[in-house]
């Protein structure tokens, strides 16, 4: 039997108005700035008029490492949401807003899929209600106003060669990672060496993320670190005198956007910071005001838990006083054969035993999550290749580890496959067995923090890193940085830094390549092995097969 493609399901949905699905959770019609017939921005002044009420419950979603047997992450967050709305509790999904780089590169969105979906998918692939622009825009305003400052007299004394605020672009394009800029004689500017990120790895997009609102997003981006002098002083933003303006660009996409599921449930999505590079979790003002208007809100995570739930929990909750009460690891049994060493070909046929020896991966996740006091319940995505007796093998193993792992059908079947987790989930939340806690204080100094995380999450032996950069942390805890969190930038494929390590090894030692002080943010980034801020195109990136179709549709998108 032929299935559907996620967007000729998406294409099917009888969506309704945005104003209906607002008033699920009591956003009136006043409350919505819509951006057409199904999609809206919730506006400031209902956000801030919620701020008493009680939050209902959070549940975070994350995964095994990720494989290219594809795990389902999104999708078994969106079918969660349905499932609890279909057992008759009031919930709402968060979920971050996809990146144009990965959509056109190595093919993908971030909508969910089957039947488990957010709607409108083309447009939220693709331009969506315009805030990734708008970060693009206030980050690269920074940087002109940076360069036009040198230019008039350089009135600050920046070091020409310790400018560290790169450009960005929301695009994958290797060739921009190095470059040198300001060629072309005196009218042009000094030349120096410089480069662009990713639009997603933009500490303006952190900063959005973390924001509580405009206020916070001004402080925050006036706190940016840019420059340096020659005696090592920093530079901030509000030096420059940019961080009235780029707030005035980020105003509209400060507000959550409000979408729907395909079965009409209300989907906050706003941010989408890298969880390789970023903290990967969507924005805290979408999160917040989603616990205060919903009994239960289900977000996501990205990546691994190593990556992900380590980032949300150390990261966003510690930030913004959240704690989730219960955890949801999504596995397939086509990544657990993939850890267990077959390959991708060869996934179809039944192997119990490599679904065995691949559920050491899981099992570390699971023991991880527990380590910040949380319940973690796995739910096993469906394939139709899926045979019982691999299914089996998960549970036991899952159950061996004193958890549980449920089944979900939610990929074909929607809500109703998916109803037995979202009864689970919701009698762990209510239980009150979680006592979050992060997995470090703030007290503790940098270089610790990164080799906790290393240690007790990667289960790495060390960490590796020469003067220079332990010489660096210790600068920041003297310039005052010293209770921020870490942020580590690292292969989302494995524990290790060598993306093709999968299982759960040990006896490894990570790498630190550099360090970043995201000052505004409020995190150091320690950047391991060989992660890069700038993604390039796959020899066959998928805009080959993105077109119109002769009816005016989008084709080739997932």
């Amino acid at each position: 039997m032929g299935y559907k493609t996620d967007i000729e399901i998406a294409r099917e949905a009888s969506k309704r108005p945005i104003q209906e699905i607002g008033a699920k959770l009591g956003i009136s019609a006043e409350d919505l700035v819509p951006y057409g017939h199904d999609k809206a921005k919730v506006s400031a002044d209902f956000i801030a008029a919620q701020s008493s009420k009680e939050n209902g419950k959070l549940i975070l979603v994350t995964a095994i490492n990720p494989t290219p047997a594809g795990e389902g992450k999104t999708t078994t967050t969106v079918g969660l949401g349905d499932g609890l709305n279909a057992i008759g509790k009031k919930a709402a999904i968060c979920i971050r807003e996809a990146s144009l780089g990965p959509c056109f590169g190595m093919k993908g969105g971030a909508a969910g899929g089957g039947y488990a979906q957010v709607v409108p998918m083309e447009d939220m692939n693709l331009h969506f209600t315009g805030d990734f622009h708008a970060i693009t825009s206030a980050h690269n305003l920074l940087s002109a106003m940076i360069d036009n400052h040198i230019y008039w007299g350089n009135a600050l004394e920046i070091d020409l060669r310790r400018v560290v605020w790169r450009r960005v672009m929301d695009m994958n394009d290797r060739a921009l990672r190095d470059i040198v800029t300001s060629l072309g004689g005196v009218a042009n500017g000094f030349p120096r060496q410089a480069g662009f990120d990713i639009t997603v790895a933009s500490e303006v997009m952190a900063i959005l993320c973390l924001a509580k609102d405009l206020d916070d997003l001004q402080k925050r981006l006036g706190d940016i670190i840019v420059a340096y002098r020659r005696d090592r002083t920093p530079v901030y933003c509000r030096d420059i005198k940019a961080d009235g303006a780029m707030t005035v660009l980020l105003k509209d996409a400060m507000q959550p956007n409000l979408v729907q599921t395909l079965e009409n449930n209300p989907a906050f999505v706003h941010g989408g910071p890298f969880a390789n590079i970023a903290h990967g979790c969507n924005s805290v003002v979408a999160t917040t005001t989603a616990l205060k208007i919903a009994d239960y809100v289900v977000t996501e995570a990205g990546f691994g838990a190593d990556l992900g739930a380590e980032k949300f929990m150390d990261i966003k909750c510690r930030h913004a006083g959240l704690a989730p009460d219960a955890v949801v690891i999504v596995a397939t049994v086509r990544a657990m054969k993939m850890n267990g060493g077959v390959k991708k070909d060869d996934l179809g046929s039944e192997n119990v035993a490599a679904v065995k020896e691949g559920c050491a991966n899981l099992g570390r996740h699971i023991e991880n999550v527990k380590g910040f006091g949380v319940p973690a319940v796995v739910a096993i995505n469906h394939f139709v290749t899926d045979t019982d007796a691999e299914v089996e093998a998960i549970k036991d193993y899952v159950a061996s580890l004193g958890s549980e792992a449920i089944l979900c059908k939610h990929w074909a079947e929607g809500s109703k496959g998916i109803e037995a987790l979202a009864t689970r989930v919701s009698e762990i939340a209510e239980s009150g067995v979680a006592k979050f806690e992060t997995l470090y204080p703030n007290e503790m100094g940098l270089f610790e923090k990164i080799e906790t995380v290393a240690k007790k999450i990667y289960r790495a032996d060390e960490v590796i890193a020469d003067k220079k950069i332990r010489d660096q942390l210790k600068q920041w805890e003297d310039a005052g940085y010293g209770a921020l969190p870490v942020c580590m930038a690292k292969t989302q494929y494995s524990f290790t830094t060598d993306p093709n390590v999968r299982g759960a090894p040990t006896g490894h030692s990570i790498p630190i390549r550099e360090v970043r002080l995201s000052a505004g943010a409020g995190f150091i980034v320690a950047i391991c092995g060989e992660i890069m801020t700038m993604p390039g195109l796959p020899r066959v990136p998928s805009s080959e097969s993105i077109m119109l179709n002769d009816q005016g549709q989008i084709e080739g998108l997932f």
